[in-house]
């Protein structure tokens, strides 16, 4: 997983976890939550899969933040208090995440991994031959 139930309380408060209080005792059900975040990891992984070879060496904090968002998306429309703050939240991770796995974004490691973390395995050659030049400094010099 991605992220944890105290990363959901480090980032947004206890109170974030209201979404996951099914049985209103006041207290969140951790079964729950712990589903959630294996959810939100899960759903994460078909993005980074096109990227990077997982398991991911260790998890960015961007990362744990991503995974929370989607977490408590998936909370909050299960409790059937879904918010506009939460779907945008959703929608932004989603985002971040395609950018992602288009090249268009990358995460940072602390520590470079020892095989880069990228999943090289659908990389192009470099081309380093082809047809003769058209315009070459003899074929051009009494232009």
């Amino acid at each position: 997983m991605y992220a944890t139930q105290s990363d959901i309380v480090t980032l947004y408060g206890q109170n974030a976890l209201d979404v996951a209080d099914h049985n209103r005792d006041g207290v969140a059900d951790s079964a729950a939550v712990t589903r959630a975040l294996t959810s939100a990891s899960g759903e994460i992984d078909t993005y980074l899969h096109a990227r990077y070879t997982l398991p991911l060496p260790e998890v960015p904090g961007f990362l744990k933040q991503l995974a929370v968002d989607t977490a408590l998306y998936r909370l909050a429309l299960s409790a059937d208090v879904l918010s506009e703050e939460h779907r945008k939240r959703y929608e932004d991770a989603l985002g971040h995440l395609r950018r992602i796995a288009k090249g268009e974004a990358a995460l940072v490691f602390t520590a470079a991994p020892a095989t880069g973390g990228i999943d090289v395995s659908g990389a192009q050659p470099i081309v380093s031959g082809g047809p003769a030049k058209l315009f070459t400094r003899d074929l051009t010099r009494d232009l």
